[in-house]
């Protein structure tokens, strides 16, 4: 049997990170992937991820029914496939604002402040847009402006601003505020992960074990340490032991793990008769942010489509309530109308995609039963909480104005056609209840802190338990405000210097 000094499981944004910096550390490393190969056309064209819902390269989860979203279950995609959920996404980069983690410093997760965790992007960033101090230039993954842009993002973004939104030319940079071009990590057309751009070559050169293919069943314990973990694959069931063993798995993936391994609420566990290892929050403070499409149909053609350019390339961020610390919306928009299975099709069009990112409500992962085929109960309470509805309504409010302005509706003939002009009041309500969906950011189920509530501490180690950390957006004590992708590669770089600290 091979022992590692660390085994990761997961390589996804957070948990390539890790392994490449314990690789170059000299640390006999292996990372562990459910999923296969990203090196394929789908996943390299960003313009293709709506192609990988419900494929071999998504987990597929769907939440169970929602009674305040017309109780419907709503799918949640997430990578299974090298490269995790940065495979599947758009590829957007978006470092959140500086309040998110003062804020979590502030609640007890000490070394996670602005000001510990700025260095670190810069750090991570090989940026290559207009020079600025406060942005990378050396690191290893690749950061650029969203183009060749698309001929009707730039009337949205000419839209916007005349709604009165402030044209932001770089929403990483002094401010978060503001329309602006998405900056994504995609190089030569192709999207690049941090699988591709940190744990790849530390493959390729001999210094990273990676298995493929291999769905892990639990973390294996001697009393309250950690010693391993156990792996089905096409040649069966084995253990794997290291001295150190790294969750990767993402907001649902790792708090799955840790509950089938006995670290969860004692209640719970009991109840499937899971021996207990450690009596923890696991699975609590699930939320995410939301989204609800408004079409737009024009009177001229849209371009379609074209290889290896993203069909989102604009977005903004916005205060519902000025008196906000931080914008609690950030819609996303679309080159091409964004319909439901049961809409009827529209010739030319494009979306702009209402989105809340304060989301206030808070839900839970649970399992299912033993049976790791019978799947996770995955309940993350859409619109719980009243503000949160309350934030998506002025959201798409703002979104039918900017749809309304010359730019688009005297430019591109565009006139809304989902919702409808007509549908107000309790029908608009209905409608957001109806559409909304997963903006793909889970997090919180793993929640960092110091407190009675907290699974981890703030050097991500399972609290009562030796050799075990958690390092994914699952650790957020609360969301940030915007994409989840750049700070989980944050929390990847600092995961790996805790680990190398010991």
């Amino acid at each position: 049997m091979t022992h590692y000094d660390v085994v990761i499981v997961g390589a996804g944004t957070s948990g390539s990170i890790i392994a490449r910096r314990l690789a170059d550390a000299g640390k006999k490393t292996l990372i562990v992937e459910a999923g296969g190969d990203n090196r394929r056309a789908d996943v390299q064209d960003v313009g293709r991820l709506n192609q990988l819902w419900h494929g071999d390269a998504d987990w597929d989860y769907f939440t169970v029914p929602q009674p305040h979203a017309a109780d419907r279950r709503i799918h949640l995609p997430r990578g299974k496939v090298l490269g995790g959920s940065h495979s599947l996404n758009a590829a957007i980069w978006v470092r959140c604002a500086p309040a998110d983690f003062d804020g979590w410093a502030a609640a007890g997760a000490e070394g996670w402040a602005w000001s510990d965790v700025e260095p670190v992007y810069r750090r991570i960033e090989r940026w290559a847009g207009t020079p600025s101090p406060l942005r990378g230039t050396d690191g290893l993954l690749p950061v650029e402006e969203n183009q060749p842009m698309h001929p009707v993002q730039e009337s949205i973004i000419a839209a916007a601003v005349e709604e009165g939104l402030p044209l932001n030319s770089d929403y990483n940079g002094e401010s978060i505020e503001g329309v602006s071009r998405q900056q994504v990590t995609i190089e030569d057309g192709d999207r690049v992960s941090t699988w591709d751009a940190y744990a790849q070559p530390a493959v390729s050169a001999g210094r990273l074990d990676v298995r493929t293919g291999a769905a892990v069943l639990r973390v294996v314990f001697d009393g309250t340490r950690a010693t391993g973990i156990e792996v089905y694959g096409p040649d069966g069931s084995e253990t794997i032991t290291a001295d150190e063993i790294v969750l990767s798995a993402g907001a649902l993936g790792s708090a799955e793990l840790l509950l089938r391994s006995g670290i969860g609420p004692a209640g719970d566990l009991e109840a499937l008769g899971i021996p207990v290892v450690a009596d923890l929050p696991v699975g609590e403070n699930l939320h995410d942010h939301f989204l609800v499409p408004v079409i737009f149909g024009t009177e001229r053609e849209v371009e379609p489509p074209q290889p290896h350019r993203s069909v989102t390339q604009s977005h903004w961020f916005w205060k519902s309530d000025p008196s906000l610390e931080v914008p609690d919306t950030q819609p996303i928009t679309f080159s091409v109308p964004m319909l439901e299975p049961d809409m009827e099709p529209i010739p030319w069009g494009f979306s702009l995609m209402a989105g809340i990112i304060s989301t206030k409500s808070r839900g839970t992962v649970k399992l299912a039963s033993t049976d790791p085929a019978d799947g996770l109960l995955i309940d993350p309470q859409v619109f719980a909480d009243e503000r949160d509805l309350q934030s998506m309504l002025a959201s798409v409010e703002q979104c039918r104005r900017v749809g309304s302005r010359p730019a688009l509706a005297e430019e591109w003939g565009a006139r809304e056609v989902y919702p409808g002009p007509g549908v107000t009041g309790e029908a608009l309500t209905n409608y957001v209840r109806e559409r909304v969906i997963t903006y793909h950011h889970q997090v919180g189920t793993c929640r960092m802190g110091t407190d009675a509530r907290a699974v981890v501490d703030p050097t991500l180690r399972v609290r009562g338990i030796t050799g075990l950390t958690v390092a994914d957006a699952s650790v957020m004590p609360t969301i940030t405000t915007g994409n989840t992708n750049a700070p989980s590669a944050v929390i990847g770089e600092k995961a790996a210097e805790f680990l190398l600290a010991d």
